[in-house]
């Protein structure tokens, strides 16, 4: 890398001069590459809108230069643009074709003033220097971890920070006056008037010579065409979610973005801003993020909930040593199902679809048509089932997510909205939380409890993924890339035990087809559950950990590291599965027509399936789906769909205890002809069955030579 050498006491705009001219980087082939004499000369011919400065350059070059710039940025935003526009001054005599009215405009008058034709131009009134600068500079962010949105202070103000956050608002894009021309109505002066704040006065009077030694009174009039304006947008930029304390309200900040930097970001992107912070009296002493150098650097980038060494591990291509040996023990869809909410007893198959939700499809692009890869799902049933834990869990763990509830969350709090400023008029929009959770999870508790219209305005987001706003004459798309989770409780507080699920939570059968996946988690009594279920809290609370099990549970860093790398495979479906895809669709579709209200099955179902088996195919790393990836795809749509179905009602003849033990008894034989007696005696008492009744139905059905009992009563057999 080169340097600029050591200079007795430079002067900070000679500092910049040689950092400009001499700063060099060695090539691959070993020779000198000046990066910013490139720059100068496509600034000159006018290819290069801004100048690109990188601090780390400048640091190299001048450590002392770098600290004052990112300390002083106001400053030395001034310094860089007067001796660049030094460095270019000698080049804009060069008679070039206009190409914009400010082109023509400043043309005129210089050919005025070198004919001699225009009256003498007053010292105290030249073109400012923003009217002639064709060009700006900006810094692109360091590669310092950017600071938090809650670190950015008073101390903070005049320096170059760096913060990531959410765009929650966004206003639409407006002309900002930067220079004003006025001309007077008695001499014809031109008067020029540098704006550099939101509002300004404008200026009355005209300060031309002539009109003050003749005390004319001449008034001034502004002249849009001679004027410069420049683009300009704010937004509205919130901390992350994982960064808020609990029990805090995030902060926000906004941000101004100019030039080239507007229209780069919409509600529920995630950003990266560098800028110099300055307060904003205007709105209450709120930070307004503005750019080093006259612009704003925005930058989209991807939101982990990892630290900075994290992020560069997963940048890799290898795999980490965690990594390899969650491989080599194998049974990854198992552990990583079972490291899901370790502490919630039970619902294995159910963590198995909110694996493949964080997980999700491959998105397929098509020539006008787009299919979602996002898993839905829904999980409905009686209270106390853990539904709410399981989506609380599932929220901490996905790398992007927002947690809303149905009584929370009004039609333009869940979408969108838009606002216009009662002061200025300008129409801004504000992303809801689906908006806010794009390429994430959107966690909604209490599904049941959303409004009729704001259920409706789901239907686009669950399957097309977007928003589309015509509100208050704006009309604007907005992408809603994500996964929904919900929760649903039945109404009256519990389902009814011969009743559908689907007759208890209210939702359109438009709506239901757009989850892949509709999940009833029935609160059933049964003794051995209970027991178990009681231990397993118990244990919770005693040790503050989930109880020992086959394996240890994984930690949720190396979860999100190994899901995060999952996303990046993108396995196809080969030929050999069209058919045993489409066997298993026409399967499913013989249930269809029946009179079961859940029962039906779509073309979504298909699309689900796909979806399932190529998550499958990404939790082993796999480039390719398998024949078992579709299995369990399969076999997971039929568990979520037999959970749906009501309970048999009870038989109009009440069932005798001794053939239910006789039942029991069969169940826990399997096909075997004989069973401990040890293990019947306990499937019964947990069927809540007495031994006084297990007795009484043995000796019963040995009278009718069914089964036989040894006389040392220790194994049953049947006959």
């Amino acid at each position: 890398m080169g340097s600029l050498g050591s200079f007795p006491f430079p002067s900070p705009p000679e500092k910049i001069r040689r950092f400009l001219q001499e700063f060099y980087r060695e090539g691959a082939d070993g020779r000198k590459e000046f990066p910013y004499r490139e720059q100068l000369a496509q600034l000159q011919s006018r290819s290069l809108p801004a100048l690109w400065v990188a601090l780390d350059d400048v640091a190299e070059a001048d450590p002392g230069l770098a600290e004052a710039a990112a300390d002083n940025v106001r400053r030395y935003q001034s310094l860089f643009m007067e001796t660049l526009q030094e460095m270019l001054q000698p080049q804009t005599q060069v008679r070039e074709p206009p190409r914009d009215v400010l082109d023509v405009y400043l043309q005129h008058r210089l050919l005025l003033e070198q004919r001699g034709q225009g009256q003498p131009r007053d010292p105290q009134n030249q073109y400012p220097p923003q009217l002639l600068r064709r060009f700006c500079t900006s810094a692109p962010p360091r590669p310092s971890p950017p600071r938090s949105l809650r670190s950015v202070g008073a101390s903070s103000i005049g320096k170059l920070v760096t913060v990531t956050g959410v765009v929650t608002r966004v206003t639409e894009v407006q002309p900002r006056l930067e220079v004003a021309t006025y001309t007077c109505d008695q001499c014809g002066a031109e008067t020029y008037q540098p704006i550099s704040a939101p509002t300004f006065t404008p200026l009355l009077l005209c300060p031309s010579r002539v009109c003050r030694m003749d005390r004319a009174g001449g008034r001034l009039y502004l002249q849009s065409r001679g004027s410069k304006f420049i683009k300009y947008q704010e937004l509205r930029m919130q901390e992350h979610m994982d960064h808020v304390p609990v029990g805090h309200l995030p902060r926000a900040i906004t941000v101004a973005a100019t030039g080239a930097n507007t229209r780069q970001a919409q509600p529920g992107d995630h950003i990266r801003v560098t800028g110099v912070t300055l307060p904003l009296l205007r709105a209450g002493f709120q930070q307004l993020v503005q750019g080093l150098l006259s612009e704003t650097y925005l930058e989209a980038h991807e939101v982990l909930k990892m630290d900075k060494s994290e992020e560069e591990e997963l940048g890799g291509e290898d795999l980490s040593e965690e990594e390899l040996q969650l491989l080599a023990q194998g049974n990854v869809y198992e552990r990583l199902a079972g490291s899901i909410a370790p502490e919630i007893y039970g619902h294995e198959d159910v963590k198995k679809a909110l694996l493949l939700l964080l997980v999700g499809g491959v998105e397929r692009d098509l020539p006008g048509l787009r299919i979602r890869g996002n898993i839905n799902i829904c999980l409905m049933g009686d209270p106390g089932v853990a539904k709410s834990q399981l989506l609380s869990y599932i929220d901490r763990l996905a790398p992007r997510s927002h947690f809303t509830t149905g009584r929370g969350s009004s039609g333009a709090g869940l979408t969108a909205s838009v606002t216009r400023d009662p002061t200025t008029g300008s129409v801004s929009v504000s992303g809801g939380a689906l908006v806010l959770s794009d390429c994430g999870v959107c966690v909604m508790d209490e599904f049941e409890k959303l409004r009729g219209e704001e259920r409706a305005a789901l239907h686009e987001a669950m399957e097309q993924q977007r928003l589309s706003l015509a509100k208050a004459g704006v009309m604007a798309t907005l992408n809603a890339r994500c996964a929904v989770l919900a929760a649903a409780n039945p109404a009256g507080g519990r389902a009814q035990g011969t009743g559908s699920i689907g007759n208890n939570v209210r939702m359109a059968p438009a709506l239901r087809s757009r989850f892949d996946l509709l999940w009833a988690m029935r609160d059933r009594h049964h003794r051995h559950r209970d027991i178990s279920l009681a231990h397993h809290i118990t244990f919770v609370h005693r040790h503050n950990r989930e109880p020992p099990g086959a394996f240890q549970p994984l930690d949720m860093k190396l979860m999100r590291r190994y899901l995060a790398r999952c996303k990046r495979h993108q396995p196809q479906v080969p030929e050999a599965l069209a058919e045993p895809i489409t066997a298993a669709y026409v399967e499913l579709r013989k249930g269809t027509g029946n009179g079961r209200e859940l029962g039906f099955t779509s073309a979504r179902s298909l699309l689900a399936i796909l979806r399932m088996a190529t998550a499958l195919a990404r939790l082993r790393l796999g480039d390719v789906v398998e024949r078992e990836d579709v299995a369990e795809a399969v076999r997971l749509l039929e568990m979520s769909r037999e959970s749906l179905e009501p309970e048999p009602e009870p038989s109009a003849r009440p069932q005798r205890p001794s053939d239910a033990i006789l039942g029991a008894l069969r169940d826990l034989g399997g096909g075997r002809g004989a069973v401990p007696y040890s293990e019947a005696l306990e499937r019964c008492l947990a069927k809540g069955f007495t031994p006084a009744q297990l007795q009484g139905a043995l000796q019963e059905w040995e009278e009718l030579n069914v089964l036989q009992v040894n006389a040392a009563r220790t194994r049953i057999t049947f006959v």
